[in-house]
Parts: structure tokens; C-alpha cells; sequence
């Protein structure tokens, strides 16, 4: 699954399934361009395991949701590297958990603007070059939340579902160009939002607690959702695309 060569960009890439990410398509071979938004300690750190670990990579600084800084952002990856040929949306932030009636306005637009229009800024800023490779790959991540839709999450669920129809959209524009765009569609995953959304939710303090009751004796781990992306962008994936993948061992038990 060699990826050398190639320049990816992925975006909240310094934490969690990000970090996961960037550090599983560089070990493979590409040269990772790790955004964020506030966190650079966090950015700058997975930059220096990357690095101590033999790979290339490099931090950027963009909010998704800012079209101008996106065409910033990627205008200096391509200055420091080259086109990119592999885009993972990632970044991602959560819901407060409120219904419908009691959603504030503002946590609308920010939820959906990260998820949905972020992606779509970033598609639109990165294809014009993308098209010019021997093959690009662009990755949404996704949640399981798409498949269930519960209450109490609508700009989640909203933003999220509006991700997968914007990848089920671009894999039908972009496959003349030799482009493959993927869902992949995580259930609780051990990060730090993960933990935040468990202990909301259940009170679980220590999220490994929940170990025996999820598939496979484990909660998923970044390096899960990240395994799943290499193979998606690798040249051993040579005829998906418009696919939603989900990683949560078949079904997460959260009882």
C-alpha cells in the first residue's frame, strides 16, 4: 500500500482519528499536510512523530469552514509540495446534545459549516490539480450517526449527512478524472470527543471501561478508522468508489 509520492492533506489532523490518519498515510509513504484549527501544540506534535518516525509532514492552520483560508491553506501545500492527491475531511466537531426547539442558531451554522461546507471548499480548491495526477482520492469521515439519525443531534446529524451527499455527488463528477471519493463512517471511537460523548451519554468515566461489551473486546481505536483510509486511497483499492464504509466492528453495543 505504498504511497509514496503522493501529497495528502488532512484536516484535523493533529488529534484523535486524524492524528490516527496522518500518521498511517505517512508511514505508507506520503507526504501529510496536518491541519488545524486553534490545537497547534497538538498539530506540531504528530508533525514530530511523523518526522522522528522517518516520514514527511508539515502544519497548516486553516477553520474549514473559512473558504478563504482553506484556498490559503492550500495554495502553501501546494507551493511546499506539490498537488494534492489524497484529501481526507476530517475535521470535525460535535453537537450540545439539545433538541431541535432549544438548538441555538449559531451552533447550527458552525456544526454544519465544518462538515458540509468545509469539505465542499476544500473539494472545489484541490480538484482543479488533483485532476492532472494519475489518481486522486478524496476521504469523508463520516459517522454511524448517518445510519441511525437520533434525537438530539440535528446539526450533527445534518452536517454529517450532507458530507456523504457531497462524496456520493463528487464520485459521480470526478471519476472520469481518475478520482475516487469514499465515506468512511466510524461508530465511538477512543478520542477525546469520544470520551466527551460517552460520559455526556452514560457517564462512563474512562471509556476503556466499555472495552468488553463492544466488538472484538475493544473499543475502536483511531489506527482502526485509519487502517481503513490506506486501504481506500492505496492502489490496492482500484475499483471503489461512491462507497460508505463503516468501522464499528459490525455494530457497536452501547448498553
Amino acid at each position: 500500500m505504498s504511497l509514496a509520492g503522493r501529497v495528502a492533506l488532512v484536516t484535523g489532523g493533529g488529534r484523535g482519528v486524524g492524528k490516527g490518519i496522518s500518521m498511517s498515510l505517512a508511514a505508507a509513504g506520503a507526504t501529510v499536510a496536518v491541519n488545524y484549527r486553534r490545537d497547534e501544540e497538538a498539530a506540531a506534535a504528530t508533525v514530530a512523530d511523523i518526522v522522528s518516525n522517518g516520514g514527511k509532514a508539515q502544519a497548516y492552520a486553516a477553520s474549514v469552514d473559512d473558504f478563504e483560508q482553506n484556498a490559503e491553506m492550500v495554495a502553501a501545500i501546494e507551493a511546499d509540495h506539490g498537488a494534492i492527491g489524497i484529501l481526507v475531511n476530517n475535521a470535525g466537531i460535535a453537537s450540545r446534545g439539545q433538541s431541535v426547539v432549544d438548538t441555538d442558531p449559531a451552533e447550527m451554522r458552525r456544526v454544519v459549516a465544518t462538515h458540509a461546507f468545509g469539505p465542499h471548499y476544500l473539494a472545489s480548491l484541490v480538484l482543479p490539480k488533483m485532476r492532472d495526477l494519475d489518481r486522486g482520492d478524496i476521504i469523508m469521515i463520516s459517522s454511524v450517526a448517518t445510519r441511525s439519525l437520533g434525537g438530539y443531534g440535528a446539526p450533527y446529524n445534518m452536517g454529517k449527512t450532507a458530507m456523504e451527499a457531497l462524496a456520493y455527488t463528487l464520485a459521480k463528477e470526478e471519476r472520469e478524472h481518475g478520482i475516487r471519493v469514499n465515506i468512511v463512517a466510524p461508530g465511538l471511537v477512543d478520542t477525546d470527543m469520544g470520551q466527551r460523548l460517552i460520559h455526556a451519554v452514560q457517564g462512563v468515566e474512562d471509556i476503556r471501561t466499555l472495552d468488553q461489551s463492544m466488538p472484538f473486546g475493544r473499543v475502536c481505536q483511531p489506527e482502526d478508522v485509519a487502517n481503513v483510509v490506506r486501504f481506500l486511497v492505496s492502489n490496492e483499492n482500484s475499483y471503489l468508489t461512491g462507497e460508505r464504509l463503516y468501522c464499528d466492528g459490525g455494530g457497536q453495543n452501547l448498553r
